[in-house]
Formats: structure tokens, C-alpha cells, sequence
């Protein structure tokens, strides 16, 4: 990805005003990105959106 191609990153509904435990998702047509919202320039994974839509329905119920 290059730098013209910025993320819109959000934070999740679920995390807490407190700082801690805070996960941010950014989403573009070829993949759904998730990073930690303590470390913006550290680490963050990628997978596809059919494979995020996946995981949310696993973690829904």
C-alpha cells in the first residue's frame, strides 16, 4: 500500500474510554485492516473481507 492509499482507521463500538484494550479497523475493498490503537505505527494484520465478515459472525453469537 502506498502512502497516497491512507486508511480511514475507527475504533471499536466495544472499547472503553479508559485507553486500554482498544482495537481500530480500517477497511478497504481488497482487505479489512486491524491495528491496536496504543501503538498507531506499530504492527497491524490484514485479511480478506470475506474472512473478516466471517469472524464477526463467530464472535457475534
Amino acid at each position: 500500500m502506498s502512502t497516497s492509499d491512507e486508511l480511514n482507521w475507527f475504533k471499536s463500538s466495544y472499547s472503553g474510554s479508559q485507553g486500554d484494550s482498544c482495537v481500530e479497523v480500517a477497511h478497504r475493498p481488497d482487505a479489512v485492516y486491524v491495528r491496536d490503537s496504543k501503538e498507531k505505527e506499530g504492527p497491524r494484520f490484514a485479511v480478506a473481507p470475506t474472512a473478516w465478515v466471517d469472524f464477526i459472525r463467530y464472535v457475534a453469537f
